[in-house]
């Protein structure tokens, strides 16, 4: 597998709250491991709670003898949220802190996926797709027939998040199962991405740019013309 995985700041925010994991090497019984993580609270508590999930995750994953992808996915997140939410409650200076958690495992031609939150994944193969459904007011909204899925991108409430990595002891999160084509390129990313740029032009980016490293700083640089108002993470995988 190839890889390329950057975060930036954006312009409006003072500090950086997403955290990144890139690994095309064997991270213990699982072949590669790939993790965007958008955290969420006052000062700081952000950026704890999204490095606390992808730590937390990667350590049990090293440490654990389960070869199934989705199996040792879900155990990592179910022990990293019960970790954030006892910090949560233990310190005031992290009450209601968390973290949204796209990560992705290629494994025999196969792409296992598991997210909680709004951080997602696209798969970008000629066309583009969201694999991972979004936990979202406003996701909820489209889904029910009660909002334009079009709309949905300037409702005033798009960034109610309707489950999240720390907010509660026992969150179990969503998983999918793709096909690897050689010619696919797949996207993690933060909603700092897909808040600012539409479906359409990230393929474009992704498609059209000649390396991984280019492809991911032209995403952040897209993101960011338009106004950057939150923080951006990509992470790219192909083979």
């Amino acid at each position: 597998m190839n890889s390329c995985g950057k975060t930036d700041i954006g312009t409006k925010r003072s500090e950086n709250q997403d955290n990144i994991f890139v690994s095309d090497s064997p991270i213990g019984p699982l072949p590669n491991l790939y993790i965007v993580a958008d955290g969420m609270g006052g000062h700081r508590a952000g950026d704890k709670a999204s490095k606390m999930a992808i730590d937390i995750t990667v350590d049990f994953v090293r440490k654990s003898t389960i070869e199934n992808p989705i199996a040792v996915l879900k155990r990592a997140m179910l022990f990293a949220n019960n970790e954030i939410y006892k910090a949560a409650n233990e310190d005031p200076d992290y009450n209601g802190m968390g973290t949204t958690m796209v990560a992705a495992v290629v494994k025999e031609g196969m792409i296992y996926v598991a997210n909680i939150g709004d951080s997602r994944m696209y798969a970008v193969e000629g066309d583009i797709r969201q694999i991972t459904m979004d936990h979202s007011l406003v996701e909820e909204l489209i889904r029910n027939g009660e909002l334009d899925r079009k709309k949905g991108r300037n409702h005033p409430e798009k960034n109610i998040i309707t489950k999240a990595m720390g907010s509660k002891d026992e969150i179990i999160p969503d998983f999918f199962e793709i096909e690897l084509k050689p010619e696919g390129r797949y996207l993690l990313c933060s909603d700092g991405l897909s808040n600012m740029v539409e479906d359409d032009e990230i393929r474009d980016i992704v498609m059209e740019s000649y390396s991984l490293d280019e492809a991911a700083q032209a995403l952040i640089d897209r993101a960011n013309y338009y106004g950057g108002s939150d923080n951006v993470s990509v992470v790219i995988i192909t083979l």
